[in-house]
């Protein structure tokens, strides 16, 4: 929700610990090609693809360290082309031994055969992380991927212009549809929502309990229609059907950002990383931003959705990878040692995001800006570290994710435009899914 790249908004996955067989198209690695590398001579030289800022580091300090294993890094351009080279080099037969990757692709890449099950190498690790984060990795039990982010989300909001007009942080999502009528009324929207982003009703689906995906004997349950999705959805379609929020697409990123900065939007669900977008764009507004949390529904307690972009980010391993046993051990080492952490938790350094250890609490105060947030800094990092104890952890995605979601923009943008009302895009989503996974031979019900 409020992203950069409204592709790049990811989760955690948890699917529950059944068989395989009429799940996926396909089974996942069997690890069955380290074993045999205990007995080579000289360094293992392990490729090592990524796109996140201070991975160059992170690997320079891992060779400095390490004699018997060395990380070659090639840094790709996005999570997108990511996803390209890395089908391409699957398909090729020379796919790398680590690759950077978020949840939402696991399921996927799983289903295709393509990565190795790491359980035996760090299974034993569970408890170095906090529960949203490991979920991020884990496959019907096995662990498929190291956890390398978190995903605390909060509310950021312009105190001036809340206390202009008599208004409080909104604490529930009812507060928050109260502040922006008021708002409305000053020309000023209380949030945006880009047409080509529907993270705000994922996101908002997931705090409500919802479960578009699930697994029910040995099949996929597809449910865009529960409980859950629809009290999202009635939330986001007041907002819409009242003109509260700002219809700015993220294709000019700059421009989204020198409206928070005018005030002419008061307001953004988000997580750390994105502090650094508004510092490196705002020239007026620092010093009169306050953090706090995430919206509840009424009468429920807090629950931050585990669904920023950039956040349930995960190292994966190749199931071509001849050094598995290894390259799990690098994944491993890169999201746990303290200093390699430091780095990619910096803003400055690294990427911004904040850590997948069970103990992140230290690295609040780096991840987050004190220019701006001046005064409510302090504060600040308080709400960050209470969202990191109530982040969603049984979030699951089906392994037709990403063509789901292409569909699921295509109906958003309709929505926002007030072309389309939610409850129709969800009833069409529903059929489209479990239609779209009976074509690719997933038994499936719904």
């Amino acid at each position: 929700m409020n992203s950069t790249s409204p592709r790049r908004r990811f989760a955690r996955a948890a699917v529950a610990g059944i068989a395989l067989t009429g799940l996926l198209a396909a089974c996942g690695g069997s690890g069955s090609g380290d074993d045999s590398s205990s007995g080579a001579s000289g360094p293992v030289t392990l490729p090592f693809w990524g796109w996140a800022n201070g991975h160059e580091l992170v690997v320079k300090a891992f060779n400095a360290t390490h004699k018997d294993v060395q990380l070659k890094y090639t840094k790709v351009t996005d999570q997108l082309t990511m996803q390209k080279q890395l089908t391409n080099a699957v398909k090729a037969g020379n796919a790398p031994c680590l690759v950077q990757n978020t949840a939402e692709y696991v399921t996927s890449w799983v289903s295709q055969g393509a990565l190795a099950d790491l359980t035996k190498y760090v299974g034993s690790s569970k408890d170095k992380f906090n529960p949203g984060s490991w979920a991020a990795g884990q496959v019907q039990g096995k662990t498929y991927g190291v956890p390398t982010a978190s995903a605390p989300a909060f509310t950021i909001y312009r105190t001036d212009i809340f206390q202009k007009y008599g208004l409080k942080a909104p604490a529930t999502w009812d507060d928050f549809i109260a502040a922006g009528k008021e708002l409305k009324k000053h020309g000023i929207k209380i949030t945006n929502y880009a047409g080509e982003d529907p993270s705000t009703l994922e996101v908002l689906a997931m705090q409500a309990g919802a479960h578009w995906y699930s697994i029910d004997g040995n099949s996929w349950k597809v449910d865009f229609q529960d409980a859950g999705t629809l009290k999202a959805a009635k939330v986001i379609q007041e907002i819409i059907d009242n003109d509260l929020n700002s219809q700015l697409s993220f294709a000019d990123y700059a421009a989204v950002q020198r409206n928070y900065d005018n005030g002419g939007t008061a307001t953004r669900q988000i997580s750390t990383w994105q502090m650094a977008g508004m510092v490196q764009n705002f020239t007026k507004s620092f010093g009169q931003w306050a953090l706090t949390p995430w919206p509840t529904f009424t009468g429920e307690a807090a629950k931050t959705p585990a669904g920023t972009n950039q956040s349930g980010g995960v190292t994966l391993v190749p199931e071509q990878c001849k050094y598995q046993k290894q390259a799990a051990e690098a994944a491993l080492w890169m999201s746990t040692d303290t200093e390699a952490v430091k780095t990619m938790a910096s803003p400055t350094t690294g990427n911004g995001v904040m850590p997948a250890l069970a103990d992140s609490d230290t690295y609040v105060g780096e991840a987050i800006s004190e220019k701006l947030l001046g005064a409510n800094y302090q504060p600040g990092q308080q709400v960050v570290k209470d969202s990191l104890k109530t982040v969603t952890s049984d979030w699951t995605f089906g392994p037709n994710w990403t063509a789901m979601f292409t569909e699921l923009q295509a109906g958003w943008g309709k929505v926002v435009s007030k072309q389309q009302k939610i409850t129709d895009l969800l009833a069409h989503m529903q059929e489209w899914t479990v239609n779209d996974l009976k074509s690719r031979g997933i038994s499936v019900k719904g």
